[in-house]
């Protein structure tokens, strides 16, 4: 496959700045890959698509607020530094992405805060943009990380062009998140509400978690033509026992089991022996999925309208075949479904 294969126009209009009233209320497009139906429906309406037994996987990974600004000493230029994530607990070093990198070289100082008191050190160029930084802070490790986060604003996608307001700290947060980690939030998991995850288990379709830190390498742009020249960045994650048990006895009953989000997706797909089971894994993925792909462990996705070009769309694209895909977007785009983190939903049934 090639990159320009997933090139589409994509009105500006139709990237969602903003979430649904409720959390379960956006739209919801089922496609049916079988038989090539697209349905029209709300997105709480997912629960007429899954039975007792069937299993729904999803990533229980906690956004926190990794947007920071701070001031270069002297100059007092204003850097925005992007927390990726903690790389040394004891000496309070991180790994981060500043803008606009070419002002920073090891050695200098960065203020954070009104009063400037949060400072960090450059101790490290690790790429272009990436630098590691060492926060001098004396106090304790908890009390530390309170007042980074405070500092911090919600790490809303780049093409969310709005500031981030104090309703996003809630709504780019999945209801069960619960694992800190990531700087992306696992957007078809958005749209899941209290009530909804209620009735749910009031039918009878079994829950499990895996965590995967979604990171910003999922927005990074593609540089070639040619996809199997393309490297994701690698991400933490951690499928446990407990969702190895539920997948593989659903599997073995003949059960649904569907995928919440592309994040899940690929923890499946790092996960899985060549007999098809689920296996317990703990470590980091890289691993990059595009049409075609095999797919063993889910029968179903649910995921979000993906912006043109993403990794994410192609993703989408191997699971539900590309030529579905691609049309489902193109009536997507007319019908005027909305794009994004923030946007609808898609259900692609095999």
């Amino acid at each position: 496959m090639k990159l320009s294969q997933f090139k589409f126009k994509l009105p500006d209009e139709l990237i969602a700045q903003y979430p649904s009233e409720n959390r379960d209320e956006c739209r919801l497009m089922v496609v049916d890959v079988k038989t090539g139906e697209i349905r029209h429906e709300v997105f709480k309406d997912i629960l007429n698509y899954y039975d007792e037994g069937d299993v729904l996987v999803f990533n229980d990974t906690k956004v926190f607020p990794a947007r920071l600004y701070g001031n270069k000493e002297k100059t007092g230029a204003r850097i925005e530094v992007f927390l990726l994530r903690e790389l040394n607990v004891e000496n309070k070093f991180w790994d981060v992405l500043v803008e606009p990198a070419r002002k920073i070289r090891i050695g200098n100082k960065l203020y954070f805060g009104e009063d400037e008191s949060m400072v960090a050190e450059v101790i490290d160029n690790t790429t272009s943009r990436g630098r590691t930084l060492r926060f001098l802070y004396d106090g304790p490790h908890d009390e530390f990380k309170e007042a980074l986060y405070a500092l911090g604003e919600t790490p809303l996608p780049e093409y969310i062009t709005r500031e981030p307001d104090a309703d996003d700290a809630e709504r780019y947060q999945c209801i069960y998140a619960e694992n800190e980690g990531a700087v992306t939030a696992p957007a078809a998991g958005l749209h899941f509400s209290r009530e909804l995850m209620k009735r749910l288990e009031i039918k009878g379709v079994e829950r499990g978690f895996l965590t995967l830190h979604s990171g910003r390498g999922n927005f990074k742009d593609i540089d070639v033509e040619d996809l199997t020249k393309h490297r994701m960045d690698s991400e933490e994650m951690f499928v446990r026992d407990e969702l190895v048990d539920i997948v593989n006895r659903a599997k073995e009953e003949g059960k649904n089991v569907g995928a919440v989000g592309t994040s899940v997706l690929r923890a499946l797909a790092t996960a899985v022996c060549m007999n098809g089971r689920l296996m317990t894994y703990e470590g980091w993925t890289n691993k990059f999925i595009f049409p075609p792909y095999d797919f063993t462990v889910c029968n179903s996705l649910i995921t979000n309208f993906h912006l043109p070009l993403s990794t994410m769309l192609m993703m989408v694209a191997a699971f539900g075949g590309y030529d579905t895909v691609m049309n489902a977007y193109e009536v997507a785009v007319k019908e005027k479904y909305k794009f994004g983190a923030y946007g609808d939903a898609m259900l692609i049934l095999r």
